[in-house]
């Protein structure tokens, strides 16, 4: 019941509300707010509060979630390594959306095919690892910077490289870019190279398909991965690239739980994406 409670405390204070936490959790609003309940009666501390549509957690929520949130995520997964994947179970993988449509989409038939015991969810990176870390999901398909002492085995892909797409020709480096939301731990690296090329960030926007739309509708240029691009289909005369740009690339990952490797399906699924992804991260034929 205690960990029930600190593990729907969690997922609230990500989402927010009660419903979209009771959609994660797979239960209902009421079975969450429950959960709260039991968990305040327990603590003898008040836990969360209205505000607005919103729900807010009171300062000694948050101090319970930094104090026990990295054990907690650990106890997970030391228990998810306790449970043997059967020969029949759901292989879940957890994927950065522009990777999966990037760089997944042509080869998802065939690896179907190896893995029909294969499901897909999308999240930002911090997420994914979190999950990984969790045994919430079995694999981590991510782009950006990990964080630190994450304690999975990684499978480093390649470097992506970044572009400037515009509906305008740009012939020098802008001064102002459309970019993703640099407050992410997996982006934050991005803010002080950008700094150092002297380049404003316009507007941090939340998903990078937005940011291209916007840029090819004539807003300002905006600094977009190849994956986004491929997936978008972005034509070579909207994309520019320059050697100053080159630093911004990201590492694109595959991570486990070490004990997961030891299964046979998850090694073939791991060695399958890995011969899959370069086969598709070609650069536009024009810029190469």
């Amino acid at each position: 019941m205690l960990l029930e409670g600190i593990e729907t405390l969690l997922v609230l204070n990500k989402e927010k509300t009660m419903s979209r936490t009771g959609s994660q959790l797979y239960i209902s609003q009421s079975a969450v707010s429950k959960r709260i309940s039991n968990l305040e009666k327990k603590l003898d501390k008040k836990l969360v509060e209205p505000d607005g549509r919103l729900i807010r957690l009171t300062p000694a929520a948050q101090a319970l979630i930094r104090n026990v949130a990295p054990t907690f995520i650990e106890l997970q997964g030391l228990i998810s390594d306790e449970q043997s994947l059967s020969s029949d179970a759901v292989i879940k993988m957890d994927c950065s959306e522009t990777l999966i449509a990037g760089y997944l989409a042509s080869q998802i038939e065939p690896i179907h095919a190896i893995e029909k015991a294969l499901t897909i969810t999308t999240n930002h990176t911090p997420r994914i690892v979190e999950n990984v870390q969790s045994g919430r999901v079995t694999i981590g398909f991510c782009a950006g910077h990990l964080p630190k002492s994450h304690g999975l085995e990684v499978f480093h892909l390649f470097d992506e490289p970044f572009y400037i797409v515009s509906k305008y020709p740009q012939l020098n480096l802008p001064s102002k870019l459309l970019c993703n939301d640099l407050t992410n731990p997996a982006n934050a690296y991005q803010g002080q190279l950008l700094e150092t090329l002297g380049i404003t960030p316009l507007m941090e926007m939340d998903s990078y398909t937005a940011s291209a739309k916007l840029a090819l509708g004539g807003l300002a240029p905006a600094l977009i991965p190849l994956s986004t691009i491929k997936t978008l289909n972005i034509p070579t005369q909207h994309l520019y690239f320059f050697e100053q740009l080159t630093p911004l690339s990201r590492p694109i990952n595959l991570c486990v739980r070490p004990k997961s490797l030891k299964n046979e399906r998850v090694k073939i699924m791991i060695e399958t994406i890995v011969d899959a992804v370069p086969k598709v991260t070609s650069l536009p034929s024009s810029l190469t």
